[in-house]
């Protein structure tokens, strides 16, 4: 049984066991996911969507096979063993190309899997349920279908220990883009017709027993996130959804856009047979919030040459607006909401030189300063460290805050204990601020 499968037995057994699923690319975030897991042996999985990473690049200009030499590099700078992380594919499917007719959008799909599944991926969510441009009210056994014949070209690259995951009725990636006063949780019936219909097309391809190998089904459960608003799990309101997998062995639920849920939401969100818990721009976001706050402390310290980072995201963001305007809302805090919105935008701008600039100057201007306890406790929002670590402190405090995330799910999964709410120790590091 492979890895993720045995912690789906476990959930389905009632254990309370779940796993994380840690959807980044930013190389400083995901370094502190890897510290947090160096004292123990936990599997760590790590999952990249058919936008950020494909044959062609994504928007990360990287294909799965660099996406994996990226993730076990990072892994081993950490000291973590990188046989521990399971890699997978998100959304793997005709989306990148849903502006082209099917027929071409659906070959690109097919390289798309071929590339992720030769690479080493072996968790792959089948996901064609995006009408490309020369669908008309695309029916959902098309969708199953389609997701068929991804699946048959992945079983063709005789690669051993697959696991699939189906179904596609998730929140909008990155959070929603307009404002939403609920959210339908996805019926019992809905979800026994999406299974039934995987199971006749996978049955016509032959390939009933690739799908025997699913592990999880894509829900909505009711939770879901935009710039400035957070959807709470209701375990009230998901229970009979919770309970319609009795009919369906050996697969647990899916969780996507769970970002800024509570330690105990997620908890009750595994406890409801969501085995995998899907977060990506709250780990980012507390990148974002690290960094800011040293920003503060540097304005604290009144050093001669300061970076002006804020500013400098500021501008860069509003000089090219297109990877954000679509989520922040036009108005007298716009430029609050685009650096502080959940949707964690400023993401995308990061890698820019001229932000990456202002970034090494902050870190050396932090690491030359040495500031008092303080001013460390002011700019943090912490309870004072009467001896604070002036040595690699922007590293510290980057980890600290992204390493609170990751604690919290962590927990909620039963990978450790449950957390206490406030930050913790700093945790140790290894290298410079980059």
């Amino acid at each position: 049984m492979s890895v993720l499968g045995g912690i789906v037995s476990a959930n389905r057994a009632g254990a309370r066991r779940g796993i994380p699923s840690w959807c980044t690319a930013h190389p400083q975030t995901l370094a502190a996911i890897f510290a947090a897991y160096r004292d123990d042996d936990a599997p760590i999985l790590v999952e990249a969507t058919c936008n950020q990473v494909n044959q062609f690049g994504g928007y990360t200009g990287m294909n799965p096979a660099a996406f994996r030499t990226f993730a076990e590099d990072l892994a081993r700078r950490e000291g973590v063993d990188p046989a521990r992380l399971v890699l997978g594919g998100d959304h793997l499917g005709p989306n990148p190309w849903r502006s082209e007719p099917a027929a071409s959008a659906m070959a690109k799909a097919r390289d798309l899997v071929a590339a992720y599944v030769d690479a080493g991926f072996a968790k792959i969510h089948l996901d064609a349920s995006m009408a490309c441009a020369d669908d008309v009210n695309l029916a959902e056994d098309t969708i199953a279908g389609r997701a068929a014949d991804l699946c048959a070209i992945a079983e063709g690259r005789g690669r051993q220990g697959l696991v699939y995951v189906v179904g596609t009725e998730v929140p909008i990636p990155g959070g929603e883009t307009h404002a939403i006063d609920a959210l339908a949780v996805t019926t019992p019936a809905a979800v026994r017709a999406t299974w039934s219909m995987h199971e006749q097309a996978f049955a016509e391809r032959g390939l009933s027993g690739a799908l025997e190998r699913a592990i999880g089904i894509v829900v909505q459960p009711g939770v879901d996130f935009g710039n400035d608003t957070v959807f709470a799990f209701d375990p009230g309101k998901a229970r009979s959804l919770s309970a319609a997998l009795s009919g369906m062995p050996n697969l647990a639920f899916e969780a996507h856009s769970t970002d800024y849920q509570s330690e105990a939401a997620l908890s009750a969100l595994v406890a409801g047979h969501f085995a995998v818990l899907k977060v990506g721009p709250e780990l980012t976001f507390a990148f974002r919030q690290a960094v800011f706050a040293l920003a503060g402390m540097e304005a604290l310290m009144r050093v001669a040459e300061p970076s002006g980072l804020v500013d400098v995201v500021a501008a860069e963001m509003q000089a090219d607006p297109r990877d954000w305007r679509s989520h922040v809302a036009s108005g007298a805090r716009e430029r609050e909401m685009m650096l502080y919105g959940l949707s964690d935008r400023v993401r995308y701008y990061w890698p820019r030189p001229a932000v990456q600039a202002a970034l090494q100057r902050l870190c050396r201007n932090i690491a030359a300063a040495r500031p008092e306890p303080g001013i460390v406790a002011q700019a943090l929002g912490d309870l004072v460290d009467p001896k604070p670590a002036a040595e690699n402190l922007p590293d510290r405090v980057i980890r600290n805050m992204v390493g609170a995330v990751v604690r919290k799910y962590r927990a909620a999964a039963g990978e450790i204990g449950a957390t206490t709410g406030a930050h913790g120790a700093v945790l140790q590091e290894r290298e410079e601020c980059q």
